[in-house]
């Protein structure tokens, strides 16, 4: 129960703290059009088995500014998500990883 409580904890913490983050790097991209962004989507490999895990992340990473869940694959072994802002799609899917999926697997398994 104590585990769950604190994954949860820090679920929302991180997301929290990636919003205010990703808001800063939109607003940067908005305020100087200049500069060149390179967006692109990346294959998030899943360790959650559950459709409500797998659903809590979709909407966790949609909801983060300049990211978006375009595809659940059908088997569900990984997600499709498109980045605004994209310098290392592998350091990419390893913060989601560590980031979001790592606490919500916490919380749900």
């Amino acid at each position: 129960m104590l585990r769950r409580l604190l994954s949860g904890l820090r679920w929302l913490v991180t997301f929290v703290g990636q919003n205010i983050r990703a808001n800063i790097t939109v607003a940067s991209l908005v305020l100087r059009p200049w500069r060149p962004v390179r967006s692109g989507i990346v294959r998030l490999p899943l360790d959650l088995k559950t459709d409500l895990g797998i659903t809590m992340l979709a909407h966790s990473i949609t909801l983060i500014p300049g990211t978006m869940t375009v595809d659940v694959a059908p088997d569900r072994s990984h997600l499709l998500v498109h980045v605004l802002a994209l310098e290392d799609p592998e350091g990419t899917v390893q913060e989601i990883k560590r980031t979001l999926e790592a606490p919500i697997r916490g919380l749900l398994e």
